[in-house]
């Protein structure tokens, strides 16, 4: 049987007696099996970035990291990687930095991940490659000689052709995925709109099953939606918010509802937006003054991209004046958290709160949507306010489906979600609940790995 090889920007490698169980861990653990390698850079910088692998094993599974140059790292990573492919598939053209070193650095990385990887590869290897860090790969491992069955899944989102014919150099971006044999999405749209661009930009055949016809071979584009195992995820919320921190939570309320937002401190998020919501929600519908608490969780990441520096101390700004102007000596209504927490908490929290409030400008899935669902009371389930741009929409009908660029549109959802019954309540989340249960990591690890073994090795040479 083929190995599996994942290979991803970070590799989980194992810390103490597992593995750490990060967000792509959680959602791959059905691929990732004893017998399998899992590959990508190792979080560390370095004088020069390595020219072999560092390989690690636990439970049967092979972790092999290498380190980047302070170099590489900055121009990869944080220049195009983060400056410009991010900004740009999420449909913030006016955030794009592009430096034509920081493309060639991203170039170059993925010709050395190439490199150090076709050295571990076997020739019956099937080889996962994982977001938009790593476009180029199959490429590079083409040039080298590799004729392993390689998909690609794109975790966020795709644009329309008009949007990515934005990008300098794209249709080059473009030509590199058709080295792959297939390319899963999140969603229909994504799927459309990237086959739409291979149709306009490249003037490649696309056929009605989301078969690319390019010159040297056939490229298979699925849709296969990521999931979380929602059994379990509920399990743990109801321990977690009978445990002591999420008691000490909800005796915080003091019978107040709560709202909650769980997000990494990201402008994809629409925080600014969710906030104002709040301020409108308080300003409009004053009945729910001291009778709400909305607990707003940010996570930070990628601090040293500017663009994301410079969003604490707006949204900093933002929560001490709507504490200053509708809070009491008695209540503060936003409660507003630069950190992490640990998923299980978290589990606990969901479980606890009325409403979730779900708003990002755009997204590729977000499984804190998920997650909420999940964690629910059946018999007394919260409210989902979901933005129409998060892929979960497409899956979510039974939400509170919202435009996150409308505060006024966000307040109103939050005010029915507060006011609604408990029997719409618990409609809404049994079908919900419902369509979670097909939306699971082993579905969406088989039905992707089940279309790379189904293809056959009859590439022309590179």
């Amino acid at each position: 049987m083929s190995r599996v090889v994942i290979v991803s920007n970070r590799v989980p490698v194992p810390a103490g007696r597992k593995a750490q169980a990060g967000g792509l861990a959680v959602a791959l653990r059905d691929a990732v099996k004893p017998g399998s390698l899992w590959f990508g850079w190792s979080g560390r910088t370095a004088a020069q970035t390595s020219e072999n692998a560092s390989v690690v094993e636990q439970g049967g599974v092979q972790y092999a990291t290498i380190d980047l140059s302070h170099d590489d790292y900055r121009n990869f990573y944080v220049g195009f990687a983060n400056g410009v492919l991010w900004p740009l598939l999420h449909f913030r053209l006016g955030l794009i930095e592009f430096r034509r070193e920081h493309l060639e650095g991203y170039r170059a990385v993925n010709e050395m991940f190439a490199k150090v990887l076709a050295k571990l590869l076997e020739p019956d290897d099937v080889v996962w490659v994982h977001d938009y860090h790593l476009i180029p790969l199959a490429d590079e491992l083409r040039k080298l000689g590799a004729e392993n069955r390689m998909g690609f899944f794109l975790h966020i989102p795709f644009v329309p052709a008009s949007v990515f014919a934005a990008l300098p150099q794209g249709g080059e971006l473009l030509n590199d995925f058709c080295a792959y044999d297939v390319i899963g999405f999140q969603t229909v749209e994504h799927q459309r709109d990237f086959l739409d661009s291979v149709r306009i930009i490249l003037r490649h055949q696309v056929d009605s099953n989301g078969e690319i016809a390019a010159p040297r071979s056939t490229i298979r584009c699925i849709v296969t939606p990521i999931g979380i195992d929602s059994r379990e995820f509920q399990h743990v919320a109801e321990h977690s918010a009978r445990s002591k921190t999420g008691l000490r939570l909800k005796d915080s309320l003091v019978g107040r509802k709560l709202m909650i937002g769980a997000d990494r401190l990201d402008y994809s998020k629409g925080l600014p937006n969710r906030f104002e919501a709040f301020h409108r929600l308080l300003t409009r519908f004053p009945e729910h003054r001291m009778n709400v608490s909305f607990l707003q969780i940010a996570a930070p990441s990628r601090e040293e991209v500017s663009e994301y520096a410079a969003l604490r101390p707006v949204l900093n700004r933002l929560a001490g004046d709507i504490n200053a102007r509708h809070g009491a000596f008695d209540w503060v209504p936003l409660r507003y958290m630069s950190q992490g927490f640990a998923r299980s908490t978290l589990a606990g929290f969901y479980r606890i709160a009325r409403v979730g409030v779900v708003t990002p400008l755009r997204d590729g899935m977000n499984l804190v949507a998920h997650e909420y669902i999940a964690a629910q009371d059946r018999t007394d389930p919260g409210v989902l306010v979901l933005s129409r741009f998060a892929g979960a929409s497409s899956y979510f009908d039974d939400a509170l489906v919202v435009n996150p660029y409308d505060p006024d549109e966000i307040a109103e959802a939050m005010h029915e979600a507060l006011l609604m019954g408990a029997n719409e309540r618990r409609r809404r989340h049994t079908r919900l609940f419902e369509r979670l249960l097909s939306l699971t990591v082993e579905s969406y690890c088989t039905h992707f790995l089940e279309a790379l073994l189904d293809c056959t090795k009859s590439r022309a040479a590179a």
